[in-house]
C-alpha cells in the first residue's frame, strides 16, 4: 500500500519514495516558482513559526532525505532553515518526515521546511540579496563524466548567485567522499573573488563542521563503507569593487 495513505502521521519509510539517484538539473523540469521572494507563501511552509518575519537563514542545497535539517532544527531553534531538492519523490519524503516529526513532538521542528525546486535556476526567486547566513552542499552528485561536469552544483556559472544570496561573513559548507569533486569545489570557490577558504583551525571551532560527516543519510552510508569525508568551508567576503569606492 501507499505509505502516506495508511500511515500519514508515522515517520515515513524510504521504500515508499524510491527514485533514481541522479537528475539532470539543466533539463526542463516542471516547477512552480515565485516571481520574487516577496510572493513566496512562507507561512504555509512554517505554520508554527512565531518569530518576526519569515527570513530563511540556512539553506541546504540538494537536501536529500533531510538529515541535516532534522539535526540542526533543535540546535538552532530561532533560525528558519530550508531544504531544496530537485527529485520529486525525495522532496515528498522530506515533507512527510517534517509533518510527522511536528505531529510527534508538538512545538518542535517548526523552523524547517522543504521545497522541490532547481537551485541552479531559481535561487533569486526565493531569496533576497544577502539573506542567508549559511549554505550547505553536502555530498552533491559528482557527475563523474567530464561531459556532465556542467551539471555539478558547484561551477563557475552559478557561484555569483550563491554570493548574491549569502550575506557578507556567511559560510558555505561542502562535504564529499569523492576526492576529485572535493578538489573541484575547492578550486572553484577559491578562485572566485567573493569567497575565501576558512582555515582548518577556524573549522575546528565551528560546531557545525563536526556534524557534517554523519548527519545525512549519504554521510552515514559513507561511514558504513569506511569512506573518507572531505570537508571545506568558505566565507563570503566583501565585494572588492564596492570597498574600493
Amino acid at each position: 500500500r501507499d505509505f502516506p495513505l495508511f500511515c500519514a502521521m508515522a515517520l515515513p519509510q524510504k521504500r515508499y519514495y524510491r527514485q533514481r539517484a541522479h537528475s539532470n538539473p539543466l533539463s526542463d523540469h516542471t516547477f512552480d516558482y515565485p516571481v520574487s521572494p516577496e510572493v513566496v507563501d512562507w507561512p504555509s511552509l512554517y505554520p508554527d513559526h512565531s518569530g518576526d518575519g519569515y527570513k530563511v537563514r540556512f539553506l541546504d542545497v540538494g537536501c536529500g532525505y533531510g538529515g541535516l535539517l532534522v539535526s540542526l532544527s533543535p540546535l538552532y531553534p530561532d533560525a528558519l532553515m530550508l531544504g531544496m531538492e530537485i527529485r520529486v519523490k525525495v522532496a515528498d519524503y522530506v515533507q512527510d518526515r517534517i509533518k510527522a516529526l511536528r505531529h510527534k513532538d508538538p512545538g518542535s521542528y517548526g523552523n524547517i521546511a522543504i521545497i522541490r525546486s532547481n537551485a541552479m535556476k531559481y535561487l533569486p526567486n526565493y531569496f533576497q540579496k544577502g539573506q542567508l547566513t549559511k549554505m550547505f552542499f553536502l555530498f552533491p552528485d559528482p557527475h563523474f563524466k567530464k561531459t556532465k561536469h556542467k551539471w555539478r552544483i558547484i561551477n563557475s556559472s552559478i557561484l555569483a548567485e550563491y554570493a548574491y544570496i549569502l550575506q557578507e561573513g556567511g559560510i558555505v559548507y561542502t562535504a564529499t567522499d569523492v576526492e576529485d569533486l572535493h578538489h573541484w569545489m575547492v578550486g572553484h570557490f577559491s578562485s572566485f573573488p567573493l569567497f575565501q577558504a576558512v582555515s582548518k583551525s577556524e573549522q575546528a571551532k565551528d560546531p557545525l563542521v563536526s556534524l557534517l560527516p554523519s548527519c545525512t543519510e549519504e554521510g552515514k552510508k559513507v561511514a558504513r563503507s569506511g569512506g573518507n569525508v572531505q570537508i571545506a568551508c568558505f566565507r563570503r567576503t566583501a565585494d572588492p569593487a564596492l570597498t574600493a569606492v
